[in-house]
């Protein structure tokens, strides 16, 4: 297929509007390598990751691909500082700055020639970080997997899309091409696509996790760590319902269950003791494909049902 020519694609120099959504521990090297060799741009999710780690998570990433590659960072992260410092030092191309309120990093990346993007769950937050000067808006409704916010992405994206200069990408629920095309409606100029990328050979996930994936059902996710204050949307397992239960009984017993949970269902596939994040679009995967395949079927299915090039929302007019 042809280059898709666009703010988003122009803005991060890709073939195609479609991002790999930034995810801890299954962001790796690899994967992203293999979303940017298709045409996308890939994510190293770099989690709680120190400098030292990242450090080789982009030295890999550069021997598998030359094409533009992002580095997803929150704010959550304890060594934040020294992971910007990083980005900056290594000249990536693409930092995607999410979790929280990320204005303090954006001039300071852009002042250093790093594109930069934000990942927003609300209008107000979304509004702060365009005039701090982020290049792009990821509006990542509730839909999606791993934190989230308490919008859907039907609600959110049109409204980002109607109060923002800058381009939005819609992410939280998005896995095939009718997603896509129904996200680009709604004034979205890109997609982003996490869950989906799980459930992929590249993705160096256990086979549990990706198995989880392609048996769940639209209603086989689960939200845990509300009452903690940073809910996550996870695949129901027996884990998940026990964190649950736990945060009203004992929300301290609750936390130190879930520290490495995430790291046990990537690395092991553990079932008794490991988050399987994954968004509510696992419902809509039903088989493993390669990267290439993923993006080209939703690329062929968005250039056969929308025109991204000409079709520019009524409100940019």
């Amino acid at each position: 297929m042809e280059p898709v020519k666009n703010r988003v694609t122009d803005l991060l120099k890709i073939k195609y509007p479609i991002l790999e959504g930034g995810m801890a521990w299954v962001g790796t090297a690899k994967l992203a390598a293999a979303v940017s060799n298709a045409g996308g741009l890939g994510t190293i999710g770099s989690g709680n990751m120190d400098a030292k780690l990242l450090k080789k998570q982009i030295d890999s990433i550069r021997e598998m691909t030359d094409k533009p590659f992002a580095v997803n960072v929150i704010m959550l992260n304890p060594h934040i500082d020294e992971v910007i410092d990083l980005i900056i030092q290594e000249k990536v191309p693409v930092a995607i700055l999410g979790a929280g309120n990320s204005s303090k990093y954006i001039p300071m990346l852009r002042e250093n020639g790093i594109t930069t993007l934000a990942v927003v769950s609300s209008e107000n937050l979304a509004l702060r970080l365009e005039n701090a000067g982020a290049e792009a808006i990821i509006g990542e409704g509730m839909e999606c997997g791993g934190h989230i916010g308490d919008v859907t992405t039907m609600v959110l994206v049109p409204k980002l899309s109607s109060i923002l200069s800058v381009p939005v990408i819609a992410a939280g629920g998005i896995a095939n091409g009718p997603g896509a095309v129904a996200a680009l409606s709604l004034g979205a100029e890109g997609i982003q696509m996490g869950t989906r990328f799980i459930a992929t050979y590249e993705c160096e996930a256990h086979e549990n996790y990706k198995e989880k994936i392609i048996n769940a059902g639209i209603r086989d996710t689960i939200i845990t760590g509300q009452k903690m204050g940073h809910p996550a949307r996870i695949i129901k397992t027996k884990f998940g319902k026990k964190i649950a239960k736990l945060e009203s009984s004992s929300p301290e017993e609750a936390e130190e269950a879930l520290v490495g949970s995430l790291m046990k269902a990537f690395l092991y596939g553990d079932e008794e003791s490991g988050s399987f994040m994954a968004g509510q679009s696992a419902g809509l995967i039903d088989e493993i494909k390669s990267v290439n395949d993923v993006i080209e079927d939703v690329m062929s299915y968005i250039l056969k049902n929308y025109d991204l090039e000409n079709n520019v929302d009524e409100r940019r007019r």
